[in-house]
C-alpha cells in the first residue's frame, strides 16, 4: 500500500512539474521569474515545517532583529526561490544572454595555468548561474555534484535540465562521486559544488556565531593537490540579472594538514556568511544548517 501511494504521489508531483515547466517556459524569462516569485512568496510562509525552520534559523543568525524583520526576510527568501525555480526552465536562454556579469579578474590566469581548481557557492540568488557564467566566459568544463530529489521522476527531469552546465559530469552525492571529482581535478578540471549545507560527518566551524557541521571536501582536495579554492558570491539584480564574484580562499600549508583543512573550511564558511549577511533574503534559510 505504501509503495503504491508513493508511486501515485510521485506521478502527481511529476505531472505538476511538467505543467509548471510548460507554463513558465512559454513566458518571457522576466515574466516567468516575477510570476513564480510572487506565487512562492505568497504560499511559502504557509508551508509549515520548512517556513518554521527558516524562521528558527533566522532567529539563530539574527537574534537582534525583530520578528517582523525576520519574517520579511523569510518571505523574500521564498520569492527568490520561486524566481530560481522559474529561471531553471530558461537556463539555455540565460547561458546565451548578457544577464550575468562575472567580476573575477584573476580567474583567467588560474584557468590558463593548466591546473584544476575548486569553486564553491552557497544556495544564494540563483546558484546555477555561477557555473553558467564561468562555462560561457572561460570555456571550462566543470564537474558538479548534486543532492538527489526524493521523487525519482522529478529528479531525472531536473538533472537533464542542468546537465549541459556540467560538461565534466554531474554526479549524485556519494562516496564514489568524491573519487570521480578528485580525478577530474587532478587532470586539470574544475570542481563546482554547493558547500553550505549541513554535513553530519563534516567539521564543526563557526557560521553566524554558532558551530555548524560543514563539508571539508573542497578544502581537502585543494590542500592535497595544491589547487586554488574559490568561494562564489552570487547576487541577484533587478530584471533577472546577476553579478558573480569569485573570491579566493587562502589555504594554509603547514606541517599539520588537518589543521590546514579545518582553517580553510572555516574561511570558506566565513566568506559565505559575509555575502549572505549583505543579501540575507537571497539565501535558502530553510536548510537544517546547524543540525
Amino acid at each position: 500500500m505504501g509503495t503504491s501511494h508513493s508511486f501515485l504521489r510521485y506521478r502527481i508531483e511529476d505531472l505538476a512539474f511538467i505543467i509548471a515547466g510548460f507554463v513558465l517556459t512559454s513566458l518571457p524569462i522576466e515574466t516567468a521569474s516575477w510570476l513564480s516569485g510572487s506565487i512562492w512568496r505568497f504560499f511559502g510562509p504557509r508551508v509549515g515545517r520548512r517556513h518554521a525552520r527558516a524562521l528558527a534559523n533566522l532567529a539563530k543568525a539574527y537574534p537582534d532583529k525583530s520578528e517582523s524583520e525576520r519574517a520579511a526576510i523569510a518571505r523574500n527568501m521564498w520569492g527568490n526561490l520561486g524566481q530560481t525555480f522559474a529561471e531553471s526552465f530558461h537556463l539555455a536562454e540565460l547561458a546565451a544572454s548578457h544577464r550575468v556579469e562575472l567580476i573575477s579578474p584573476d580567474v583567467p590566469a588560474a584557468i590558463h595555468s593548466g591546473k584544476g581548481y575548486v569553486i564553491c557557492a552557497p544556495h544564494q540568488a540563483n546558484w546555477e548561474i555561477a557555473v553558467l557564467a564561468l562555462a560561457a566566459r572561460a570555456k571550462i568544463k566543470p564537474a558538479g555534484v548534486y543532492q538527489r530529489i526524493k521523487n525519482p521522476l522529478v529528479d531525472a527531469r531536473v538533472r537533464k535540465m542542468r546537465a549541459f552546465l556540467y560538461p565534466g559530469g554531474l554526479y549524485p552525492k556519494n562516496s564514489r562521486t568524491a573519487r570521480q571529482l578528485i580525478r577530474h581535478a587532478r587532470e586539470g578540471g574544475v570542481i563546482a559544488m554547493l558547500a553550505d549545507q549541513r554535513d553530519f560527518r563534516g567539521l564543526r566551524v563557526p557560521f553566524f556565531g554558532h558551530l555548524a557541521p560543514s563539508t571539508p571536501f573542497p578544502a581537502m582536495v585543494a590542500r592535497t593537490y595544491d589547487l586554488k579554492l574559490y568561494a562564489g558570491e552570487i547576487i541577484r539584480r533587478p530584471h533577472v540579472r546577476f553579478t558573480i564574484r569569485l573570491n579566493e580562499i587562502k589555504i594554509p600549508k603547514t606541517e599539520d594538514r588537518e589543521a590546514d583543512i579545518f582553517s580553510a573550511t572555516a574561511s570558506l564558511q566565513s566568506e559565505f556568511e559575509r555575502t549572505i549577511r549583505e543579501h540575507p533574503e537571497q539565501w535558502m534559510w530553510s536548510h537544517r544548517r546547524w543540525g
